[in-house]
């Protein structure tokens, strides 16, 4: 049995300043609100918690594929893949990136410890964020972006659970094959 969705229903002002910040922030409503839960927790429990609503929005992208709302899903594939450089970066260093710059530049330490297939990952979960506004892409775009972003969210969940908080520390570099581009 399917469990069912939560939700909350915020109306006139509350909801209008709600949506007008996320917009300043060109982020989701449910990625602001999340950032705004989870600001006062530690930088390892706020990554775990990315972490997880980063896989809850890859479950909703299926869904959303599912039943054939290919914007939706790529919206959400964005979102996926944003949430989990935000944990990683949490994870590691204990930032909080707040902007699609520090996001672009943040992978860039991804890619440095995770592999370079951190890159392309990345820009496909970009171009979903691009699909959402524009509607240019089909569903084997969304698709594909999808499993990248799979990818990196698996990887980074395993990361931040196999090697616990790095903060002081640069973690590792892995250099197998696996972690390295293939799939």
């Amino acid at each position: 049995m399917k469990a069912m969705e939560e939700s909350i229903v915020v109306k006139g002002a509350i909801a209008r300043r709600l949506k007008e910040n996320a917009k300043k922030l060109d982020v989701s409503l449910e990625e602001y609100l999340l950032d705004l839960l989870i600001q006062a927790l530690d930088p390892r429990k706020r990554a775990r918690e990315y972490v997880k609503a980063s896989e809850e929005l890859l479950a909703e992208a299926r869904r959303e594929l599912e039943g054939g709302d290919v914007r939706q899903a790529a919206e959400k594939v964005w979102g996926a893949a944003a949430l989990a450089v935000k944990a990683y970066a949490s994870w590691r260093d204990g930032r909080r990136l707040t902007s699609h710059g520090e996001l672009w530049e943040y992978k860039s330490i991804m890619a440095e410890d995770l592999g370079s297939w951190v890159r392309v990952a990345f820009q496909q979960a970009s171009s979903m964020h691009t699909c959402f506004y524009e509607d240019w892409c089909d569903r084997g775009d969304v698709e594909e972006a999808l499993k990248a972003v799979e990818k990196l969210v698996r990887e980074t969940k395993q990361r931040i659970l196999r090697e616990g908080s790095a903060l002081t520390e640069t973690p590792p570099r892995n250099n197998s094959p696996d972690m390295q581009g293939g799939s």
